[in-house]
């Protein structure tokens, strides 16, 4: 990491969704999903957030993106994330954060062709002329990995693998300095989920990208990560390098997370 300072800022942020009631006059109580998470994340840091289902892992990706509503402070590169930001700041934001999500197929367009796909970021934000644009896509298709002829395939024609590759190519159609990777190969077969974790390593190392991945496998997490942040009931109970946490947990919650991992 060659910067000392954060890109990343995470201050006391909580999150709750609004529960049942029950019976006429029952009263609808908050659930609490975050509680008072603080985290700070290095530029080109590559940093694991681990938990079970339902430990609030998800949420606080979808807080650092500014899709949900939540309490406390998140800054990235120095911009205060806000929910919904939209105008210039929104684009200033998009230039700094992207995701890349579990399910490529529910993320790309089936009957769009791939180069139109990676091109709407640039037209909706209105950057760059015709040429420069394709220029751009024709980069990015190299950088994951795909040739130019994908320009012109549709995303219901390839196959799982090559969705995520390209999933990832519209993540870095904007520069971003930060992805988040939520269960990114969780869908995949164990050699494809292999190579696309390896292509995360590769963008980090060529473009200094930092990544926040996201996983209910601490192996994946440990073979990725610098470091780790654990998870249980929406708080971080155990924080560390990636060796400490997998090879001398200190929670009792990790430990059972690493006894659970079939060898």
């Amino acid at each position: 990491m060659a910067e000392s300072k954060s890109l990343l800022s995470i201050r006391g942020v909580s999150n709750s969704y609004e529960g049942r009631s029950y019976g006429i006059f029952g009263k609808k109580e908050n659930k609490p999903v975050l509680d008072n998470i603080n985290l700070e994340i290095a530029p080109g840091e590559i940093f694991g957030l681990v938990g079970e289902s339902g430990c609030g892992k998800t949420t606080l990706g979808r807080c650092i993106l500014g899709l949900i509503d939540y309490q406390g402070e998140i800054d990235i590169d120095g911009l205060r994330q806000i929910k919904g930001r939209r105008g210039p700041k929104g684009l200033e934001m998009a230039g700094k954060v992207q995701a890349v999500f579990q399910d490529p197929a529910a993320a790309l367009n089936p009957v769009k062709r791939i180069g139109w796909l990676l091109e709407e970021p640039l037209r909706v934000h209105r950057l760059g002329s015709r040429g420069e644009r394709e220029k751009r896509v024709d980069e990015v298709l190299d950088l994951v990995g795909l040739d130019s002829s994908y320009k012109t395939r549709r995303a219901r024609e390839l196959s799982v693998g090559q969705k995520q590759r390209i999933a990832i190519a519209c993540a870095l159609m904007l520069r971003p300095r930060l992805i988040i990777a939520d269960e990114a190969v969780s869908a995949l077969d164990v050699s494809v989920g292999a190579q696309i974790l390896n292509l995360f390593r590769d963008l980090h190392a060529s473009l200094g990208l930092a990544l926040i991945f996201i996983s209910h496998n601490l192996n994946l997490v440990y073979y990725l990560c610098d470091r780790i942040a654990v998870m249980r009931r929406g708080r971080i109970v155990e924080l560390g390098t990636a060796e400490e946490v997998y090879s001398a947990p200190k929670h009792p919650y990790t430990r059972e997370l690493l006894s659970a991992i079939i060898e």
